[in-house]
């Protein structure tokens, strides 16, 4: 513990703090200062720098670009391979584990090493892997790099330490996967072919031993050529050429026929005994013409082969084979079951399934059960075992991407009875017709841990829609979804200024949300700027919604800062505005040059049912201006214990009364500063072309710039605009919101630009459609999610090592232009008791405003406090001038007490006010303040305020705005994302920045404690996504279909082994069934085959160091034990030593059984031999 002690009494103990609030010259950057107070202030402060580290904790969400596919039948774990080399590794719920390979290539095959705890891939970059998965967190042991030969085909049988790999020059390699390495045995792909044959076969794509004899591998080539390989002998039993290519082949269970999917859509199944043709070729889905031919049909990509126990009939399952006349169909996967063809269409394409069976022995009755599906973009389990074929539910958060998330928020620490609440009104709009079993991938184990406490993740999608997900101990679940779009009207296409014609597509999708979780009180903000209003009701009622409109409006004017001589423009209409609301003006079908207050969208203006849950009660919506639609917004604050809600956009603030439904306040920026603007403005020339700006207010959602420039990634509030000449819009390009691109530069978020005097007419072939489409039709396309909003600027002179860290470089170089055409945008807004004025002696309701220049304001209110007053009287709303000064944007507030606690806005306890009750008796509002005088008594009735920018923090004592702390956090970069959280009983400040650094400061010194590169900034995803929230944790979308969350907190990193699932747990593995003396004698093995003997190093020699380099890996304390004598060759070992020994024994003791029946039998027959020969004499013999 170290305790801080400022004598603030004047005296100067560092760099003075001018009165603007930015820091003189001599201070240094990244080091805090302190500043004299008329107080003595003594503050403890308990954070170190031991109490903060990064570690990644779980992922959540379907596997982005997924492309292999594997599955454990004994320990019952899945995993996925995705194209950015992840393995998600999936058991019951509570167990899933997210592994990385190093190098980025793409996972090209999976194979379980069945009941052993490990796994190998196979790469795109020619490597093997062999996986640890004894761990908590797998760990690579080995691996196995290919030099001269690329990987296309991996097989390992059960039970079996050798590993067949198959290469795109058609041999086929053997490794031992106890060490890693090479064996000298390889099978050619000339000798496994005939002599004569004089075109190359092809790359291997299939690779199984038969289930019939060990001994013999079946070899499949692209080109349609099959081999079947003795191993003893070494050379081919048979070989078959079919004319089309081969995809897949898969066997009948007793090793008599095989079938095989081609390139024409056609099935051949082929018997032992006669390999000269197939006996047997379908096409399940051609139908003949009338010329006798099969219409051509596209490839079956895969198929598998299982015959069932309870049925004759074996199943035959396939993906793909659909004729290629039916090309508005979906992807499917068909079902056959003798006569029976089922075909199960999906909403996306399929990368991979299989069939999940009851044994893992290939030579016996698969009994199937269920099949694993996997698409580009989701994840199916069907039930093989009801003839209809449910899916089952699954218990995986797999749906986060079901729209594209736009925006998210995090909330630890939660109200408890919040979430059984969301889950019991969720639960009522769940989806039924799944399949009544339990979900088949049960494996690993998982248990609550002992520190938990509740969370939940809000996540705002493209199509309007909100979802509520606990997040408690690690695990994801989904409580409950919102549609605001239930709250419009549906846009009509021949409805004239309406959102048909304003917004082409996604006017819903969801820009920002506040939520207070004491009070219930929720808010959306949307991207056609406007704002919702939701209660929370566990009760169904019948409610009109109030709409709402904000006229905000203001003029050009150049800005003059006084500590930077470049201009920045800001506009204000002051004439054109007034702080009371304008009364809308009627709505009719006016042209685009005429429109003027009318809103993007229609509210429902008649009586609607709204079922339990949160139900709208208010729509605030702003108008279109002189045919400029309105600015979106930027920022939000609602507060339940005062009823008011703030926005905020580049044009101003409007302040809302939710309570009485008015609005209180409606002005620019330049008025909310009256005589104390700290800039000299200067007018501007008006427009020459004031309508075509409207063409560009409303890019922030997807600017497509040319091919030719680099892309990268934005948030909605990035309104960019470039020079003349290099703005081109690329309209195609937004046809697809998921798209992911490589990044470039791109700019802060929190940056608001505007367009300037001049109008800007785009040059190039894009400029004449840009201008077809007039100020009606803004260029707003299809909202984005926050994965793909990308944005173009000219870096014609970069390079490769350049690019890496562009996106904290291009805010010294081109961003600067882009800052010179700013609107001063209100960034950041925050509802708190305290002082407007220097002068005020207790503190008061007051709204702190933070602007995109770096400028504070503050400005106190006055609410009636009687409940009945409060819905009579007016609240006062008086702007006072007070501004403090920052460098940067505003990004947070927060607010201390004098001992460095946090205070919390005042809120509302929540009431059900549309529960039943007495009409006498109304239910009244029941507030909770956290005033800093009620939680201090010796520092008097002061507090500390905290503010952070992009590039600076400080900290001010209220009521003086003496500023006590300053801490420049960044020059280089500029900051994201920025946080007030608690952490281990006390506070600091998050921050995370453009450059990938995550740091953190103590409150309210502001010292470092933490700065650590996490993260490369190469998508602005990640920024538009990232957030910090209590007991050092924060999230971020790390993929378009991914939330990744991380803990800054040691406590946490050191307690996470006990959070994690167990991915492996001791299961013995199911004894192969007796096949019977007749199946074993005609139909079993003729003889045992051993391996070690043909594969091992003394018969068939040391592979080619040459053609493969052993790497080994880095697999942690458990793993590195493991590898010391190789996890799997011991596990092995070990079987078979329990296996011979039991053999042994049981050899033994049959043994002496027949030696004891030996003894008898010879006693007995003595004993009648002496009976016989008794009475005898020597001559009777």
């Amino acid at each position: 513990m170290k305790k801080f002690r400022k004598v603030l009494d004047g005296l100067t103990t560092s760099s003075p703090v001018n009165p603007g609030g930015s820091p003189a010259c001599g201070s240094a950057a990244g080091t805090p200062s302190a500043a004299p107070t008329p107080r003595d202030l003594e503050i403890q402060e308990t954070l170190m720098s031991e109490h903060f580290q990064i570690c990644k904790t779980v992922r959540h969400g379907f596997p982005y670009q997924p492309t292999a596919l594997a599955f454990d039948p004994v320990q019952k774990i899945l995993a996925i391979g995705t194209r950015s080399g992840g393995v998600r590794l999936l058991g019951r719920p509570g167990v899933d584990c997210h592994c990385q390979h190093e190098s980025g290539a793409a996972v090209l095959q999976l194979q379980f090493l069945i009941n052993e705890g490990a796994l190998v891939t196979a790469c795109a970059d020619d490597t093997l892997h062999l996986w640890n998965l004894r761990q908590r967190r797998p760990a690579i042991l080995h691996s196995l790099k290919f030099n001269r030969e690329r990987i296309t085909f991996c097989h390992l049988p059960f039970q079996s330490k050798w590993l067949y790999v198959g290469t795109e020059r058609g041999n086929t390699h053997i490794v031992n996967i106890e060490s890693f390495v090479l064996s000298g045995y390889v099978i050619m792909w000339n000798k496994a072919i005939e002599l004569s044959t004089k075109t190359h076969p092809g790359p291997v794509v299939h690779l199984s031993d038969s289930p019939k004899d060990e001994g013999k591998l079946l070899i499949g080539f692209e080109s349609g050529t099959i081999v079947m390989w003795d191993l003893r002998v070494k050379r081919a039993d048979f070989r078959i050429y079919y004319d089309e290519a081969i995809h897949s082949v898969s066997w009948h269970h007793e090793g008599r026929q095989f079938m095989c999917s081609h390139s024409d859509g056609s099935l051949s199944m082929w018997n032992m005994r006669n390999t000269a043709k197939p006996f047997q070729v379908t096409f399940p889905h051609g139908k003949t013409q009338r010329d006798s031919r099969k219409e051509s049909c596209k490839p079956i990509l895969k198929v598998e082969y299982k015959t069932s126990r309870n049925s004759s009939e074996a199943f035959v399952v396939f993906s793909g084979g659909l004729s290629y006349d039916k090309a508005g169909r979906r992807p499917t996967l068909t079902i056959m079951h003798g006569k029976a063809i089922t075909v199960l269409e999906m909403d996306y394409p399929i990368v991979d399934f299989m069939v999940l069976c009851d044994t893992p022995y290939l030579n016996e009755v698969q009994e199937p059960y269920a099949v694993v599906v996997l698409l580009e973009k989701d994840f199916v389990v069907v039930d093989l075992t009801q003839s209809n074929f449910p899916i089952f539910e699954n218990p995986y958060p797999m749906d986060v991407h079901e729209s594209p998330v736009t925006c998210t928020a995090y909330f630890a620490d939660c109200p408890p009875d919040i979430i059984p609440v969301l889950y019991s009104i969720g639960a009522k709009h769940k989806k039924t017709g799944y399949s009544h079993k339990e979900w088949p991938v049960s494996g690993g184990t998982w248990t609550v841990g002992s520190q938990t406490y509740p969370e939940i993740i809000v996540t705002g999608h493209a199509d309007g829609s909100i979802k509520f997900w606990d997040a408690t101990a690690i695990t994801l679940q989904m409580l409950y979804k919102l549609k605001t779009s239930k709250v419009f009207e549906n846009p009509k296409s021949g409805d004239m200024g309406r959102s048909g014609d304003l917004v082409e597509e996604d006017p819903y999708a969801v820009q920002m949300i506040s939520w207070c979780p004491q009070s219930r009180i929720f808010c959306v903000v949307g991207i056609s700027a406007h704002v919702i209003l939701y209660s929370f009701s566990k009760h169904d009622a019948n409610t009109t919604i109030t709409s709402l409109e904000v006229r905000l409006q203001c003029e050009m004017e150049d800005v003059i800062s006084p500590s930077d001589t470049e201009n920045t423009p800001c506009y204000s209409d002051p004439s054109g505005l007034s702080p009371q609301p304008q009364p809308p003006s009627p709505r009719s079908n006016t042209p685009d040059s005429t429109r003027d207050s009318i809103t993007c969208l229609k509210v429902k203006d008649r009586m609607i049912r709204t079922p339990p849950g949160y139900q709208a009660e208010l729509v605030v919506q702003f108008l279109w201006i002189d045919g400029e639609p309105p600015q979106q917004i930027t920022s939000l604050d609602l507060n339940s214990a005062y009823g008011l809600l703030a926005v905020g956009n580049c044009n101003g603030l409007a302040v809302v009364d939710y309570l009485q439904k008015t609005i209180l306040l409606c002005m620019n920026t330049l008025e909310l500063y009256g005589s104390a603007d700290p800039f000299q403005r200067l007018t501007r020339s008006p427009r020459k072309n004031r309508q075509s700006t409207s063409d560009f207010c409303m890019r922030g959602l997807s600017n497509f710039y040319s091919d030719s420039k680099k892309r990268i990634r934005t948030s909605y509030q990035s309104l960019t605009e470039l020079s003349d000449n290099q703005v081109s819009l690329d309209l195609e390009r937004s046809k697809s919101p998921t798209s992911d691109h490589v990044n470039g530069h791109c700019t802060s978020p929190t940056s608001q630009p505007c367009p300037s005097g001049k109008a800007r007419v785009p040059g190039g072939p894009e400029g004449p459609r840009l201008a077809r489409r007039g100020p009606g039709r803004p260029p707003f396309r299809k909202a984005q999610s926050a994965a793909c909003m990308e944005v173009s600027l000219p870096v014609s002179s970069l390079t490769e090592e350049s690019r890496e860290n562009s996106f904290s470089r291009s805010r010294s170089s081109s961003v600067s232009s882009i800052d010179r055409e700013t609107k001063e945008a209100v960034t950041t807004l925050q509802f708190m008791e305290s002082y407007g004025r220097k002068s005020d002696s207790l503190p008061t309701p007051c709204l702190w405003v933070g602007t995109s220049l770096g400028l504070v304001l503050i400005i106190p209110m006055s609410i009636p406090m009687d409940e009945q007053e409060r819905q009579e009287d007016h609240v006062t709303v008086a702007p006072t001038g007070t501004v403090l000064m920052l460098k940067g944007s505003i990004l947070r507030f927060s607010f201390l007490d004098c001992g460095g606690a946090l205070i919390h806005s005042p809120y509302e306890v929540w009431r059900d006010q549309q529960a039943p009750g007495d009409p006498d008796r109304p239910r009244k509002r029941k507030l909770v303040n956290f005033s800093a005088s009620s939680s201090q008594e010796a520092s008097g009735d002061c507090h500390l305020a905290v503010v952070c920018s992009e590039r600076q923090a400080k900290v001010f004592l209220m009521p003086t705005q003496a500023c006590l702390y300053v801490h420049n956090i960044t020059e280089s970069s500029f900051v994201l994302r920025a946080d007030v959280v608690s952490v281990c009983n006390s506070v600091c400040l998050a921050c995370f920045c453009a450059n990938g650094h995550i740091m953190t400061l103590s409150l309210p010194s502001l010292r470092p404690l933490l700065d650590v590169n996490y993260l490369p900034l190469t998508d602005m995803r990640i920024a538009r996504t990232f957030c910090f929230t209590n007991g050092g944790q924060a999230l971020y979308l790390c993929s378009p279909t991914e939330i990744q969350r991380i803990t800054y907190s040691q406590e946490m990193c050191d307690n996470l082994q006990e959070m994690l699932g167990e991915l492996f747990t001791p299961i013995e593995t199911p004894e192969a069934q007796n096949r019977g003396f007749l199946k074993g004698f005609f139909g079993g093995n003729a003889q045992t085959f051993d391996r070690e003997e043909l594969f091992g190093e003394a018969s068939a020699g040391k592979g080619s160091r040459s053609l493969a380099q052993h790497i080994p890996g880095q697999g942690g304390m458990e793993g590195m034990k493991a590898a010391a004598g190789g996890v799997v060759g011991e596990l092995a070992r070990a079987r078979i030593a329990l296996d011979e020994r039991g053999q042994r024994l049981g050899e033994l003791e049959e043994r002496t059984a027949l030696m004891m029946t030996s003894a008898e039998t010879f006693s007995k027959h003595a004993h009648e031999m002496m009976l016989k020969c008794k009475d005898k004499k020597w001559y009777q013999f």
